[in-house]
């Protein structure tokens, strides 16, 4: 058996994941990266889309929005957290969540065009999670995942 880490996803709203897995790949600012069990110790901000953790061959895709992640050793378990501000387990996203998400994009992509109304970073981060809510439903549609 290889070794494994523990992989912990927080969002400020709740414990999403928390368990050994063998190995998890994260978008980041500067690019993907994969993580194993014995990773240097490392500090990243996260960026939009999916994280991708395997355990026993079978892969658990999360949507993710902003965040940071961080990677330690505690002896001989690495663990690795990711502090999301939106997180969400692939499954979960429904087509009728799907559906309003493109519903709620369009909405404030219009009430963009009213420069003197829109809260820029309110809007930005609204519409980034629903359009990752899409992205990351459409990428996964047709693939295997452990639910």
């Amino acid at each position: 058996m290889s070794k494994q880490l523990q992989l912990k996803i927080i969002t400020p709203e709740k414990l999403i994941l928390d368990e050994m897995v063998d190995a998890v790949t994260i978008p980041t600012a500067n690019g993907e990266i994969s993580v194993l069990a014995d990773h240097v110790p490392l500090i990243a901000e996260l960026s939009s889309g999916d994280v991708v953790a395997i355990s026993s061959g079978e892969h658990i895709p999360m949507a993710v929005v902003g965040g940071f992640i961080e990677v330690k050793k505690d002896g001989d378990v690495t663990t690795c957290a990711i502090l999301a501000d939106f997180a969400e387990h692939v499954a979960d996203i429904t087509d009728e969540m799907i559906a309003k998400a493109k519903q709620k994009a369009e909405e404030l992509s219009k009430q963009a065009e009213n420069k003197e109304i829109v809260d820029f970073e309110h809007f930005e981060s609204e519409l980034e999670r629903s359009l990752t809510r899409v992205k990351i439903a459409d990428k996964w549609r047709t693939r295997k995942y452990r639910k």
